[in-house]
């Protein structure tokens, strides 16, 4: 059985190899900017055009259950799909980026890094502090307001205060974001 880094090495080298504009989003974002945890999951978001879809999904054909199928429905709501591991329980899930004025912003600050060994382009700190509060407020979890916290309490001296208020304002999470700026919401300790 695969772990969550050998899983994330193998995604991130196949992406890499074909050449398709990405970013590592979601819990294994908020684990490089704040406070681990374990998660089962990666989360990408593509720039994925209809004539890659063969070469993105003969990319993943070995070691991974994709649906053709699937990937072609991405560009269409939810925007989304995914690809199981065949060693392990992992998945990967990825979007399509959107013509939404956040994701795109978002997209257009992600940052490279290397994680385990391999270049990888991630969702710059303080998209991940507000994508977290705003699926919290879509879909309310402590997970989700813990991992925006975690990120915010390692990252806070680095972060940009003024494009953290803009975008909480715009996402109607300034209530939560507040809550992390006073202290009142914080990482989860264990």
């Amino acid at each position: 059985m695969r772990s969550e880094s050998e899983f994330l090495i193998d995604v991130l080298a196949r992406l890499n190899a074909v050449g398709v504009h990405y970013m590592l989003t979601g819990s294994m974002a908020s684990n490089y900017w704040g406070i681990p945890r374990t998660t089962h999951d990666l989360d990408f978001v593509l720039v994925l055009n209809a004539d890659q879809v063969n070469q993105f999904v003969a990319a993943f054909d070995r070691g991974f259950f994709i649906q053709p199928e699937s990937v072609r429905s991405a560009f269409r709501p939810p925007f989304q799909f995914n690809v199981l591991d065949d060693q392990s329980a992992l998945k990967a899930d990825f979007w399509i980026l959107r013509k939404n004025a956040f994701e795109r912003t978002a997209f257009s600050r992600r940052v490279q890094v290397t994680l385990f060994g391999v270049a990888a382009w991630i969702s710059a700190a303080e998209d991940v502090i507000l994508h977290k509060l705003y699926w919290n407020q879509l879909s309310p979890s402590e997970r989700q307001l813990g991992d925006a916290a975690g990120v915010y309490a390692v990252q806070s001296g680095a972060l940009d205060a003024g494009y953290l208020r803009q975008w909480a304002e715009s996402l109607g999470v300034q209530h939560d974001l507040e809550g992390l700026v006073t202290g009142k919401i914080r990482p989860k300790t264990t």
